[in-house]
């Protein structure tokens, strides 16, 4: 495609109200939602290209050091730290978090890194559970963005939800990936059940 658009006259400009929203630092509504935070999606970069990760925890699992820095644990995942990572390369990051029931986000833009500090993983520990490390982020932006785009998903109807026989399992998924490559494996039916057997335990018990 060789034609560029001309953005401004496609789409009006935000609203100044709108623009007033975005700030540098956090307010007390803004502290209100992280309180019940539960689950954020994480956008990390570097020269490599661009990455983005769920994150997930209880209630208030993002912390809140300062109105302008917040925090949160690195938990067991599949082992490719590619956040972390990439944070060692380009510091920039962005959070977006969604609040289940309600048609509204939070997203945070700013800076982040990496800490090891023992006083701050001890804050973040959940029950007994300490993390490696965490994520320090200092806010450049923070804003409320609209959820229009939950109810053109329909997200939390019932109707959105997929059925779980209706889309390849975790082990169907992983017998085509063996049938792949320079040495492809052939993986039985019993295997395959075996590795479903296996994530849906795991997903739901080895959190931490």
């Amino acid at each position: 495609m060789t034609d560029q658009p001309d953005l401004d006259q496609l789409y009006a400009p935000p609203s100044e109200m709108i623009q007033k929203a975005v700030l540098d630092r956090l307010v007390d509504f803004h502290m209100e939602y992280l309180k019940v935070a539960t689950f954020f999606c994480l956008a990390t970069g570097s020269e490599r290209g661009l990455d983005a990760s769920p994150r997930g925890g209880p209630a208030g699992f993002v912390h809140v050091l300062d109105p302008h820095t917040v925090a949160f644990a690195d938990w067991p995942g599949n082992n490719r730290i590619e956040s972390l990572r990439n944070l060692e390369r380009d510091e920039r990051i962005a959070m977006l978090f969604l609040f289940p029931g309600l048609e509204i986000f939070l997203r945070i833009n700013g800076r982040g890194r990496v800490s090891t500090a023992v006083e701050l993983l001890d804050e973040l520990r959940e029950n007994e559970r300490r993390p490696k490390t965490a994520t320090v982020v200092r806010i450049d932006e923070v804003l409320l963005h609209c959820g229009k785009a939950i109810n053109r998903a329909g997200l939390w109807s019932e109707g959105a939800r997929s059925e779980r026989g209706a889309l390849p399992t975790v082990g169907r998924m992983m017998a085509a990936l063996a049938r792949m490559g320079d040495a492809p494996t052939e993986i039985g039916e019993a295997q395959v059940e075996e590795i479903n057997a296996h994530y849906d335990h795991a997903v739901r018990h080895d959190l931490y």
